[in-house]
């Protein structure tokens, strides 16, 4: 019998053998489609985007137009099924930064580069029990849209070209350039249910630098977006019921200023990129009762929410030149540096034993900060010499890269048990408890999780490329990379295209990979202090590698992934205005670095030490439970790509009719560990298999339609999200998020060729994720959640919808 999976791909593969049929029949053989070039995958020779030897997906500046999101992640989902994008609330920094994914793989898996140069993580460590678990991965919302010119999407393993974290692929932001009219920009929106209203102004100008083809592009945005709260009543802890959450997206306002600039000089240009970005952002944690423990009635009688204020500071500055040397070879020389910062900020919350101390505290605090600085130096030369009686195409170079990160510990009272901060100390709660320390909500970080630490490394790399006749072309690469820190690795790639005739085509390509482990992974801790079930103060410590905690249990000094890929893919072009192409691949990752379950001491009375062995570890160390960064698993992804289109011109009109059908599994094939201690399953339990396998969606489709006709645009584009699963929050109850199509409209109208006016309307027709199970998930959808949490591929907001006006001059 088959599976369900492969029918649905056999499904799909005759609809779209159907539609070829179909569209040749009507096909007009005189129409040819521009060509759409990309530099992705490649280092020698520019191609059009069916003509790689690797899946390459281009989304051009009309993709970016309509497209009825107004932020990069958003857009990147809904233009292309590879990208995953998913919604978080109630999930500290990750509400602000989210996490940005790649055929079903982690967040720093996915290489981003910006004028083809890498650009730097995000400060943020996802922590928190969302998608991208234990990762720091590229914070895709700090580039605005109103700098992008298009985007390419490389979709295969690619570390031997790039480096580290191109496991799942690489993404190419590239900016707007020349000297153009000055682009305005605005648009406001809002829900159907009255909330999240959107205000967005940009402005972009394209300057003349000299009399000789110089220019400097500026764009500036800026956007506020309002909350939306879809929470339900809060039937278990207050009476009457009412709403006591925030569920949904959280308030934010975010401002950007970016720039690409090119001089011709001394025979070569030139050239400088980057931008600043700062973003705010405004959620919430838990209600805490007004007979909570973490309650002071007197100043709360009601209870209170949390506010978890964060604040998003985001730079990079590129500057390089590059020349033309003998013959076709070239010389790119660059340095890169970019930073990323969070700030946390507590309101409307307090330190409970600051107050029972002496019968006053602060309602707010700073609790800390997280920086990450990158600077890239790039040494790189382009060209080709005569091999075999035809030209062979080479990119080499040299790259050397220097990554820091640094804790800055809050307040005191963010953290501190008292004014002494002296655990010895009797502090009574309103209940006679222990009073909890430290601010509520999000606790500061500590002095003693402080760190200004950082690392370097070194690569060098070769990339070969040679066409034999008009019908086949061979690649290679290879790349060797040393760290300062854990060593040095050399991995490498082969591709293969053959084109028996115009009409069809096969690629295929075989990698091995690797990804160092973050910085931010590396020297990550952060410590609160809470009462363990004897009712006793003790520290909940996530733990840095090398720590006393991960030396006690055995768990070593983080490594690198290590990564297989390969894939097999086929090109159709029955006509000049119809194409295909078919991708199946798949990605094995040894040693996969995750970041741990919960490590709690054995319950019970303990006759010996040998009885309770996690309990004797972690006693002597004062710590009541722990979390590590840790080597653990090894993962398979397979995942199979279909993408359509077809163009069909008439009088005046044009309509664009395409297909993208993404199917991805990723299985976790073993759990290990390190430790004596500790077996795989309690390193990482089920419930972060659970989220590792199902809780991005196995299948995203996107099918669209775009017509114009005169002055007249409309596009339809329909998103299909696979289930999702998740159990991190029900632990031994799976739940299930059904598969949803979510369907955008969007229309515009052309005054003159400056002028425009566009409406739209997403998610068309107002779905939501499926409900929490009433009884199985409780006491979840008793306390007021009422879709998802986990993961939440497209969202709680339902419909909404927007105008937008864009003027030039």
């Amino acid at each position: 019998m088959v599976n369900q999976p492969k029918k649905r791909v056999l499904l799909a593969t005759a609809l779209v053998s159907a539609m070829a049929s179909a569209f040749a029949q009507e096909a007009t053989s005189s129409v040819t489609e521009p060509a759409t070039v990309v530099v992705l995958g490649s280092r020698t020779q520019a191609k059009t985007a069916l003509d790689t030897a690797v899946p390459v997906g281009l989304i051009s500046a009309k993709d970016l137009q309509s497209a009825g999101s107004l932020e990069l992640g958003k857009v990147l989902q809904d233009l292309d099924p590879s990208f995953n994008f998913t919604t978080t609330f109630i999930s500290d920094g990750t509400d602000i930064i989210r996490p940005a994914t790649l055929r079903g793989l982690g967040p720093d898996q996915l290489l981003v580069l910006v004028n083809g140069k890498r650009r730097h993580q995000q400060a943020l460590v996802n922590v928190q029990q969302t998608i991208g678990r234990g990762s720091a991965g590229t914070d895709i919302n700090a580039i605005p849209l109103s700098a992008i010119q298009s985007i390419e999407v490389l979709r295969d393993g690619a570390a031997a070209q790039y480096g580290s974290d191109a496991i799942a692929g690489v993404i190419n932001i590239v900016l707007k350039k020349g000297v153009t009219d000055t682009q305005l920009s605005a648009s406001a929106g809002t829900t159907s249910e009255g909330d999240g209203d959107t205000y967005t102004g940009s402005a972009h100008k394209g300057f003349a630098l000299g009399a000789d083809g110089g220019y400097m592009n500026l764009s500036v945005e800026g956007r506020r977006r309002n909350e939306t709260n879809r929470a339900g009543l809060d039937t278990a802890r207050v009476n009457p019921p009412r709403v006591t959450q925030r569920i949904g997206d959280s308030l934010a306002k975010d401002g950007y200023l970016w720039l690409n600039a090119g001089l011709p000089v001394g025979g070569g240009e030139l050239y400088a990129f980057g931008g600043a970005s700062k973003r705010t952002g405004d959620s919430s944690g838990f209600f805490r009762t007004a007979g909570d423990a973490r309650n002071v009635p007197a100043i709360y009688p009601n209870g209170f929410l949390p506010n978890i204020i964060t604040t998003v500071k985001d730079a990079s500055l590129g500057v390089g030149f590059k020349h033309d040397l003998a013959g076709d070879w070239s010389v790119d020389l660059s340095v890169n540096h970019g930073r990323s910062e969070l700030g946390f900020h507590e309101r409307n919350s307090i330190n409970v034993s600051y107050y029972y101390e002496n019968g006053s505290s602060p309602l707010e605090a700073d609790t800390g900060k997280l920086k990450f600085d990158q600077t890239t130096l790039n040494l790189d030369f382009k060209g080709s010499v005569d091999f075999m009686g035809g030209p062979l195409y080479i990119g080499t170079g040299f790259e050397w890269r220097q990554d820091n990160y640094q804790i800055v510990a809050g307040d005191p009272v963010s953290y501190q048990y008292g004014r002494t901060n002296n655990p010895a100390i009797i502090i009574r709660d309103q209940s006679g408890g222990i009073a909890a320390s430290g601010i509520q909500g999000f606790p500061g970080y500590t002095p003693g999780t402080e760190v200004d630490e950082g690392r370097h490394n070194t690569a060098y790399y070769v990339d070969l490329e040679r066409k034999f006749g008009d019908t086949m072309s061979l690649g290679g690469a290879l790349r060797h990379e040393r760290y300062s820190d854990f060593g040095n690795t050399t991995i490498g790639k082969l591709s293969f295209r053959y084109d028996p005739s115009r009409t069809v085509g096969v690629r295929a390509s075989a990698s091995t990979g690797f990804r160092a482990p973050g910085v931010q992974q590396k020297f990550y801790s952060s410590v609160s202090t809470n009462l363990n079930a004897a009712g006793v103060l003790t520290e909940t410590l996530t733990a840095r590698e090398n720590s006393a905690v991960t030396r006690a249990f055995g768990i070593a000094p983080l490594q690198e992934e290590t990564s297989k890929s390969a894939s097999i893919g086929m090109i159709l072009r029955p006509t000049n205005n119809f194409s295909v192409t078919a991708d199946l691949y798949r990605t094995n990752i040894d040693d996969r670095i995750v970041f741990s379950s919960n490590i709690a001491p054995e319950s019970g009375a303990c006759a010996t030490a040998a009885a309770c062995p996690i309990k004797a570890i972690l006693d002597p160390l004062r710590v009541g439970q722990a979390q590590f960064f840790t080597n653990a698993i090894d993962t398979s992804t397979t995942g199979f790509d279909l993408v359509a289109q077809h163009t069909t011109r008439g009088q005046g009109s044009t309509l664009v009719l395409s297909g993208q059908l993404g199917f991805n599994r990723t299985k976790v094939k073993d759990r290990h560990s390190q430790s004596s201690v500790l077996s795989g399953a309690q390193l990482f339990d089920d419930t972060q298999v659970t989220l590792i396998e199902k809780g991005q969606p196995r299948q995203h489709h996107v099918v669209a339609a775009d017509y114009t006709v005169g002055q007249w645009n409309a596009t339809a584009r329909a998103n299909y999200f696979g289930e999702v699963e998740g159990q991190g929050f029900t632990p031994g109850f799976i739940q299930t998020w059904d598969a949803k199509w979510i369907v955008d409209l969007t229309g515009r109208y052309n005054f003159t060729k400056k002028l425009s006016l566009s409406a739209g309307i997403n998610n068309l027709f107002d779905t939501y994720p499926t409900k929490w199970d009433p009884v199985k998930a409780a006491p979840f959808p008793q306390l007021g959640f009422t879709h998802c949490w986990e993961t939440c591929p497209f969202g709680i907001n339902g419909r909404s919808m927007y105008v937008k006006a864009d003027y030039a001059f």
